[in-house]
């Protein structure tokens, strides 16, 4: 989050439309975490943390992919 979004829930990239904590592609992903997805930080952390658990099984794994590929 501090490279993705600087830990601003409201953040977004003009030029990919990627948005919240995890710049989410698109935003409308994290509704499955909650209709108040584009406001609420708890939403998007849930979503997030379902997010890292499913892709690469846990945070340590997605910092490892991180250190290799330097991209998530």
């Amino acid at each position: 989050m501090n490279r993705e979004s600087g830990w601003r829930a409201n953040a977004s990239n003009s030029s990919s439309g990627a948005y919240g904590l995890f710049q989410a592609l698109p935003a409308s992903k994290m509704a499955s975490a909650g209709s108040d997805y584009l406001t609420n930080y708890k939403t998007q952390i849930n979503w997030g943390c379902s997010y890292i658990k499913n892709r690469y099984g846990s945070p340590s794994k997605a910092w490892s992919f991180w250190q290799i590929h330097h991209w998530y």
